[in-house]
């Protein structure tokens, strides 16, 4: 791909994206098991109507979708930090376990103490964030290279997953309270959600930008990095703990949802090439957009069962993704 496709591509993207994303939060606002016709939407938002939909737009589906476009974001960001600090494209939050701290966390808060459930989403991130400075310190012999930090957050994840599931073998009976959460999903998510996760996800969402010059360095390698003057393990360091706080984020509210920083980056960077001015920016738009129209679809096609959005992006992203990698030399 030369850089007038690149360029025309990139211009197409901008274009588009922002557009889909619009398009696919008002297709969440409208349709669920009660559809809510267009000109009522606008009536309730822009004329504080007090129609019968109001209840159903304002206190269930506008902070849904809210939530959802901040879970997608960040996942996609840390994804496409990760995966060029790793200088792997196949890289995503749960490689270095990010998303098993968080999951054990909260399934030893759901299960062993009931009592604080309330403070899931704070255990949540705590989990995450401090499994990825585990597995840091772990990689750490005089640096930590992107394949020693994949290693020991392949091990990491395996012992976390272990542990996981001998304490849901141990409090048996109360595992149906977690299941829910491990699938991954946004059902019953509230402004109360909204308001704990924002914060850290407009941090994070924004830290990110800063990130935007380092990443590119470091794609060159860490030799040439330091010939520009780069400190490369600090700046390495921070961005995976960057990636952490967003990945940690989406966790805490909205469970083990897979895929989104695995592929939504990915096809992005396929599209556009590895700048990380376009490819972060846009990777943050798409995954908001993707998680909204998934968690849209789960919730509206199959009614009246609610299909957890992390089942659903399972299920269509891991033959999607192949397929995308079957035909990669399409892209450029």
């Amino acid at each position: 791909m030369n850089k007038l496709q690149r360029a025309r591509r990139r211009t197409i993207a901008w274009i588009t994206l922002p557009f889909l994303l619009l398009a696919v939060s008002v297709y969440g606002l409208a349709y669920g098991s009660v559809s809510i016709p267009l000109q009522e939407i606008n009536q309730i938002l822009l004329h504080n109507d007090e129609s019968t939909y109001r209840t159903i737009l304002m206190d269930l589906r506008l902070p849904r979708v809210l939530v959802g476009l901040l879970v997608g974001a960040c996942l996609a960001a840390s994804g496409a930090l990760l995966q060029g600090v790793m200088k792997n494209p196949l890289a995503d939050p749960g490689i270095i376990g990010v998303s098993a701290g968080g999951g054990l966390a909260a399934v030893i808060t759901m299960v062993m103490l009931p009592q604080l459930s309330y403070l899931l989403p704070v255990t949540a991130f705590l989990g995450a964030f401090l499994s990825a400075i585990v597995i840091y310190l772990l990689a750490w012999d005089r640096g930590a290279s992107p394949v020693k930090i994949v290693l020991a957050g392949v091990a990491i994840n395996a012992l976390l997953g272990a542990l996981t599931n001998g304490v849901m073998v141990m409090y048996s009976d109360r595992v149906q309270a977690v299941l829910p959460w491990l699938s991954g999903g946004l059902n019953g998510r509230s402004w109360h959600h909204l308001e704990f996760m924002a914060p850290y996800a407009i941090i994070g969402l924004i830290a990110s930008l800063f990130a935007i010059k380092p990443a590119n360095l470091l794609l060159l390698g860490d030799d040439s990095a330091q010939l520009l003057g780069q400190r490369v393990e600090l700046q390495r360091m921070l961005i995976i703990l960057l990636s952490a706080l967003l990945a940690g984020t989406a966790v805490s509210v909205a469970g083990l949802i897979g895929f989104v920083g695995l592929v939504v980056p990915h096809v992005i960077r396929l599209l556009i090439g590895e700048d990380y001015r376009f490819l972060l920016p846009l990777s943050i738009v798409g995954g908001g957009t993707l998680v909204v129209l998934a968690d849209t679809v789960a919730r509206s096609w199959f009614d009246p069962i609610e299909l957890p959005v992390g089942i659903l992006l399972a299920v269509i992203g891991a033959p999607f993704f192949l397929i995308l990698l079957k035909k990669r030399g399409n892209f450029g």
